[in-house]
């Protein structure tokens, strides 16, 4: 095994041995006295089977809302499945209802609303930072702190803090990321490139693909935080890879000079025509789509999406002939040259409410135990991509990573000195509207330049942060 492989293991997925059985639920609450047991015992004798018995067998029903749809998630929701079937097994009654929903619909628009309105699913997909911390604060969520040490996994996670508020648990994160190019190698190979290790060497080979006829960049802005994934990673180049952390704080400000030159900087390779035509258009399927056909040359993805180059998936004819980079240094830039975007932020919440009743309370238990263990994390990094979130043996996870696109992904964060969170779990929801709804759009499509597209996010900014203090 490279030597890359257990640098990236010892920085993301500390040693651990393999999770414990977790216990069943018992329900202690069947079994209260009246404190009267000299004159109960023959009733006690007559009713002791009852004390065995769940709390009721009487069937009811429990929503999950996932984000697993789309052809090249398929994998992730036959996982979802199967844990469905165990849970309903392990409890009495219990049928699942799977919600489907858009992940962007989700986060800002369904569960938004339900939470205000004190009816969300009773579990749901949830985005960490901020969002947990939000609803946390409101009472919306679950503390999930006494069931993980319940079921004995509360330290087999290797990063709660997106999940954490106030030293209590609110969420579980069901995998890790990066993000950086995917590129077609048989493209590469043809013109005799190797990924580029300089941003000029980067910038040539675009203007080349783009000579060449072919599409450099795939391109879909219908939903803004596509376009916003790179568009965040240049910023962060320029103005350093801690830049947007200070906003929030008044440390640092959307119109400094080097966040704007990486506004600049995608701005000019929309003007160079090196996306798609017309991607103000397209949705993200779309995106995936344009890279699979060998139309576009270079994607800028999360390393999830290196699932659609397996068998049976969109992009089975591109098996062997992807690679993976990383941004490479800016002339000038701040900070570590190397940093790559990498989180935990997507993962599951559970409704405050399941805390009243006992089967909601076993049901949410069950699901937790067949979802967050050790075969289950590696199944999402073999057959799906999802880097793990939990811990696993060093050993294991070696005998696991096969697939040759995924070794070059770990090289790729081995060789990153340092990471940063996506721009979204760090800034108010306010201006992640104003960034992903109104401003990279208007930035696309000409309709603003790179440093009022600074002032009007600073605005936003400032009363986002004058609303807190």
């Amino acid at each position: 095994m490279k030597k890359g492989m257990t640098l990236l293991l010892s920085l993301i997925f500390v040693s651990s041995a393999l999770l414990a059985g977790c216990g069943s639920n018992n329900n202690a609450s069947s079994n209260k006295g009246d404190g009267n047991a000299t004159a109960t015992n023959s009733a006690d004798a007559t009713n002791a089977p009852a004390t065995e018995e769940p709390v009721s067998s009487e069937p009811f029903e429990m929503t999950i809302r996932h984000t697993q749809i789309g052809a090249d998630k398929q994998k992730r929701l036959a996982i979802l499945q199967e844990v469905v079937k165990k849970v309903e097994g392990d409890v009495p009654g219990l049928t699942f209802k799977l919600d489907g929903v858009d992940s962007d619909v989700n986060r800002k628009e369904k569960l938004r609303g339900e939470m205000a309105a004190g009816n969300p699913p009773e579990i749901f997909d949830l985005f960490g930072s901020p969002d947990s911390k939000i609803y946390a604060k409101e009472g919306k969520l679950l503390d999930l702190t006494p069931i993980l040490e319940e079921l004995g996994i509360k330290d087999k996670f290797s990063n709660l803090d997106p999940f954490t508020y106030e030293g209590k648990i609110y969420g579980l994160p069901i995998g890790g990321s990066g993000e950086g190019f995917f590129y077609n190698k048989e493209y590469y190979n043809s013109k005799g490139w190797k990924a580029p290790t300089t941003f000029a060497e980067l910038e040539q080979q675009l203007a080349d693909i783009k000579a060449d006829g072919k599409v450099p960049l795939a391109g879909a802005s219908k939903a803004g935080w596509v376009p916003l994934m790179l568009a965040n990673h240049l910023w962060s180049r320029y103005a350093g890879p801690d830049v947007t952390a200070k906003f929030a704080t008044g440390e640092a400000k959307w119109t400094d000079p080097n966040v704007v030159k990486g506004f600049a900087k995608y701005k000019e390779w929309v003007d160079k025509g090196y996306f798609k035509k017309g991607e103000l258009g397209f949705e993200y399927a779309e995106y995936t789509t344009q890279f699979t056909s060998s139309e576009a040359i270079l994607l800028y993805d999360g390393t999830w999406k290196s699932s659609v180059f397996k068998a049976g998936q969109s992009g089975e004819g591109l098996i062997g002939k992807v690679g993976f980079f990383n941004i490479p240094p800016v002339d000038g830039g701040v900070g570590d040259q190397t940093a790559l975007m990498r989180d935990v932020n997507n993962g599951y919440g559970f409704s405050a409410s399941a805390e009243k009743d006992p089967r909601q309370l076993a049901a949410v238990k069950s699901f937790i135990k067949n979802l967050f263990n050790e075969e289950m994390q590696l199944r999402g990094l073999v057959e799906d991509g999802v880097l793990p979130a939990m811990k696993i043996d060093q050993n294991v996870l070696n005998e696991n990573i096969t697939d040759d696109l995924m070794s070059e992904i770990v090289g790729v964060l081995n060789n990153s000195q340092s990471s940063f969170p996506a721009f979204d779990s760090l800034v108010q929801a306010d201006v992640t509207t104003e960034i992903s709804n109104i401003q990279i759009q208007k930035l696309i499509g000409g309709q603003t330049t790179p440093e009022k597209m600074g002032e009007a996010l600073q605005k936003v900014q400032e009363e986002a942060n004058a609303a807190v203090e």
